[in-house]
């Protein structure tokens, strides 16, 4: 019975016990008296012009967070929020103006992708032919504050009797929690992808504040312990580039010395 629940749950993307026509009707209306399929309410919707949607989810508390779907030629990304706002009060990241205000559930960070899948059309198609490809953990919040719940996320959205999606299309990224960076391989074997930002520890500890709990030699020999610096696939280094802040030739150079020896590659992000 559980495996059928999970199968109309995440495969189907059912939300009404009623529906669920395999299960009996004394155990649906059982689950009908006690529990409720939840993905948040939608709360507000705005498409880009190269087809990015954008979505706000409203729970159960009213508390609200960002999901973003991102098509592609190849490829269809969920940009998923792991807490509602943020406690990192990143320079230029407006998330963090934002207070903290919690973490969001595995459900609620699953709920997100089932939403985007509902709102292409996946449901009822073969792996081959969905649009969802990809989930990234760089919406609201650090993924790695949340760890316990991000983790059961991963579990839910790569059960092969749910979401089925590759570990490998899933990347989770971190401001520089170090402790738990090697976490993200060794345990939940998704891509890292780390906020770098900056090449130095002065720099970075005033864009990234949390540089001054780890500074960069401590977040760098935690990204040469991950698995995927020491085997297939590589580490995403994210650089958001500021004009006449860090996008010098000289933070070019520091940036080149920072990353010598580790296999990974360096996605630079106009400022918007």
């Amino acid at each position: 019975r559980a495996t059928q629940l999970w199968q109309w749950m995440y495969s189907r993307g059912v939300t009404s016990f009623s529906d669920m026509t395999n299960i009996s009707r004394d155990i649906r209306n059982e689950l009908q008296d006690h529990y409720v399929v939840h993905w948040g309410l939608q709360h507000g919707r705005t498409v880009a012009q190269d087809g990015t949607i954008k979505f706000m989810s409203r729970f159960q508390d009213d508390r609200e967070a960002e999901t973003v779907f991102i098509p592609e030629t190849a490829r269809g990304t969920v940009c998923v929020s792991s807490q509602v706002g943020c406690s990192l009060q990143c320079s230029f990241c407006h998330t963090g103006t934002q207070v903290l205000q919690r973490n969001l559930t595995a459900g609620e960070i699953v709920g997100q992708v089932l939403r985007v899948r509902s709102e292409v059309g996946d449901f009822g198609k073969q792996t081959n032919e969905r649009r969802v490809t990809n989930v990234v953990f760089m919406g609201q919040g650090e993924p790695l504050y949340n760890y316990r719940n991000v983790r059961a996320a991963v579990e839910i959205l790569t059960s092969q009797d749910g979401l089925a999606l590759s570990r490998r299309k899933i990347t989770v990224s971190t401001s520089g929690v170090a402790p738990l960076i090697p976490k993200v391989g060794n345990e939940l074997g998704v891509v890292l992808a780390l906020s770098l930002h900056a090449p130095t520890d002065d720099l970075r500890n005033e864009l990234v504040p949390l540089n001054r709990t780890y500074d960069l030699k401590t977040v760098m020999a935690a990204v040469r312990e991950h698995p995927r610096n020491r085997s297939i696939g590589r580490i995403t280094m994210q650089y958001v580039m500021i004009d006449g802040v860090n996008d010098s030739d000289a933070c070019a150079t520091d940036v080149a010395r920072l990353l010598r020896g580790v296999h990974c590659i360096v996605n630079l992000i106009p400022f918007n």
